[in-house]
C-alpha cells in the first residue's frame, strides 16, 4: 500500500477502538471504500482485541492449563480432614474447590496452591508466612483463612465458603446501583481494606471479581494469596510485584497502580489506587481508563499509567462530592498523593456520612437521644419508689441496677450529643464505638424494670403493667426506632 493508504489505516484503527465491535465493520464501509484498507484495519483490531485482553487478565486466569502440572481434584478425593465437594475456580495460584470439613462439619473454599509456587523452599515458605497473616485478620468484611494444610508436598489454604456473587456480576448485569448503595460498599470495602492495612497487608490484587456480595447484603474481600506483608526490619528490601514467578506479573493488570505495572515498590497506597478503580467501575459500570469496548484493553493500560480518568461525578452526576473526590484521589498517578491507606479512606466516607444527612434526620436523632435520657430518668425514679413500697434485698438491688445503667446509658448518649455540637466529623466513628454499649445497657435497664413490674404485679396490677409497658418500651426503642434514626441521619447500617 501507499504511504496515504497506510496513514488512512492507521486514522481509521485509532477511531474504531472507540466504537463497538458489532458496528466497526459497518461503520467502516461508512469512512472509506478502499477495500485493502478494510481489510488491514479489520486485521489490526483482531489482533489488537486478543492481545489486550491477554493483557487485561492474569495469563493463568486466561489460560489456567499453562500453569496446570496436576489433574484436578475429582468429588469424593479426600485432603487430610478435606473431601472435595466440586471445583469452584481456578487461576495463577491454583484451584479452589468447595470441600466440606470432617473435623468441624462445616463446609470449606479449598484452595489447592498450584506446584510452581510450591516447589521452591522459599516460596513455599513465603506462603506459608502470607498464609498466617491471613489468618490474623478478623473482620467481617474479609473472608477467613481457616488453616494451612501441607499434605506431602502439596499446600492447600482452606477459607470460610463466601455464599454470593461478585461485584463483576453486578457490574456486568447492567443494574446501576443507588447513591446508598456505592456509599455503603464503599465504606465497607475501605473498612475492610484497613484492617488489612492495620497489620501491614497488601492486597496487590483487589478487583470486582475478588469481592463478594454474601446472601445478607454485606461485601467481603476474598484471596488474599498475593498479599503483600511489609517486612519488620526497616533495612528488609521491599516487595515488588515480580514475585513467585520470574517475569510474570501478578495481579490483574487492569486494576494495578502504575507504580505496580512498572515493577517498583508496592503498599498500601496501591491498593487504594485498587479501591478507586473498583468503586468508579462499581458506580457507573465502566472501567475508569477504559471504554465500552475490549479493542481498546492495551491503550487502557497507557491510560493508567499516563492519563486522568473522566471525574467519576460526570459519569454520576447523582453521586456525593465527598465520595467522587474520594476516587478522584485514589485514582491520582504519584502515590504520596493518593490517601496512605484505606483508614484514611473510611474517615474521610464517615465525616461525609455526617455532612450529607439532611437537618430534620439528625433533629430527629438528637430528640431520640433526649428523650432516652429522659425515660432513664424516670425508670430510675420508678425504681426508687418500688423500693421504698416493697422494701426487700430485691427491690433495692434492682433500683441500684438501675441507677447504674441509667447513668452508664445517659453519659454515653450525653457524649453523642457533645461530640455533635463541638465536633461532628467524629461522630461517626463515636456512635459506631458506643453502638453495642448503649444497647446492652437499655436491655438491662429494661429487664430490671421488667423484674420491678413482676414484684409489685400481686398487690398493684395496674402500676405493674404500667411499669412492665415502660420496661418493653426501652428495650423496643433501642432495638427497633434507635436503628432507623441512626440510619437517617449517618446513612449507614447498624
Amino acid at each position: 500500500m501507499i504511504p496515504e493508504q497506510w496513514q488512512r489505516v492507521r486514522d481509521l484503527f485509532e477511531a474504531a477502538l472507540d466504537r463497538e465491535p458489532t458496528d466497526v465493520a459497518t461503520w467502516l464501509t461508512t469512512q472509506t471504500s478502499d477495500t485493502r484498507v478494510r481489510a488491514e484495519v479489520l486485521s489490526l483490531l483482531e489482533h489488537h482485541s486478543r492481545a489486550g485482553s491477554f493483557m487485561v487478565e492474569p495469563v493463568a486466569e486466561r489460560m489456567p492449563d499453562l500453569l496446570a502440572e496436576e489433574e484436578p481434584l475429582t468429588p469424593g478425593t479426600t485432603v487430610g480432614p478435606y473431601t472435595i465437594i466440586r471445583e469452584l475456580g481456578r487461576g495463577g495460584m491454583g484451584r479452589v474447590y468447595l470441600a466440606s470439613d470432617s473435623r468441624l462439619g462445616r463446609t470449606v473454599a479449598l484452595k489447592a496452591l498450584a506446584p510452581h509456587l510450591t516447589r521452591d523452599p522459599s516460596h513455599r515458605e513465603r506462603l506459608r508466612r502470607e498464609a498466617r497473616a491471613a489468618a490474623a485478620l478478623t473482620h467481617p468484611g474479609i473472608c477467613t483463612v481457616y488453616a494451612l494444610e501441607e499434605v506431602g508436598d502439596d499446600l492447600f489454604i482452606a477459607t470460610e465458603f463466601v455464599d454470593g456473587h461478585t461485584l463483576r456480576e453486578e457490574i456486568a448485569s447492567g443494574r446501576r446501583p443507588s447513591v446508598e448503595e456505592i456509599v455503603e460498599t464503599a465504606r465497607e470495602l475501605a473498612a475492610a481494606l484497613a484492617t488489612a492495612h492495620a497489620k501491614g497487608i497488601t492486597h496487590r490484587d483487589l478487583k470486582p471479581e475478588n469481592v463478594m456480595r454474601t446472601s445478607d447484603g454485606h461485601v467481603k474481600i476474598l484471596d488474599f494469596g498475593l498479599a503483600r506483608i511489609d517486612a519488620p526490619a526497616a533495612s528488609a528490601p521491599p516487595t515488588r510485584a515480580l514475585a513467585t514467578l520470574p517475569g510474570v506479573l501478578l495481579g490483574t493488570p487492569a486494576y494495578m497502580a502504575p507504580e505496580q505495572l512498572n515493577g517498583q515498590p508496592v503498599d498500601a497506597r496501591t491498593d487504594v489506587f485498587s479501591f478507586g478503580v473498583l468503586i468508579y467501575e462499581y458506580s457507573c459500570g465502566v472501567h475508569p481508563f477504559g471504554s465500552t469496548t475490549e479493542l481498546a484493553l492495551l491503550a487502557l493500560l497507557a491510560r493508567v499509567l499516563e492519563s486522568d480518568a473522566r471525574p467519576l461525578e460526570e459519569r454520576c452526576p447523582q453521586l456525593p462530592a465527598p465520595i467522587a473526590e474520594v476516587v478522584a484521589r485514589c485514582l491520582r498517578k504519584v502515590p504520596a498523593e493518593r490517601y496512605a491507606s484505606a483508614g484514611e479512606i473510611i474517615d474521610v466516607i464517615n465525616r461525609s456520612a455526617v455532612a450529607r444527612a439532611p437537618h430534620h434526620s439528625m433533629v430527629w436523632w438528637r430528640t431520640h437521644q433526649l428523650a432516652v435520657i429522659c425515660v432513664y430518668v424516670i425508670a430510675t425514679t420508678l425504681a426508687w419508689y418500688i423500693k421504698e413500697a416493697f422494701v426487700g434485698p430485691v427491690s433495692l438491688w434492682l433500683f441500684i441496677a438501675l441507677g447504674i445503667g441509667a447513668a452508664l446509658g445517659g453519659i454515653i448518649r450525653g457524649h453523642l450529643l457533645f461530640t455533635e455540637q463541638i465536633n461532628r466529623p467524629r461522630l461517626v466513628a463515636e456512635w459506631q464505638r458506643t453502638a453495642r454499649p448503649n444497647i446492652v445497657v437499655d436491655l438491662l435497664m429494661a429487664a430490671a424494670l421488667f423484674s420491678d413490674g413482676l414484684l409489685m404485679a400481686p398487690s398493684r396490677p395496674l402500676w405493674a403493667l404500667l411499669t412492665m409497658a415502660l420496661a418493653l418500651g426501652i428495650a423496643l426503642a433501642s432495638v427497633l426506632m434507635e436503628p432507623a434514626t441512626t440510619a437517617a441521619a449517618f446513612g449507614g447500617k447498624r
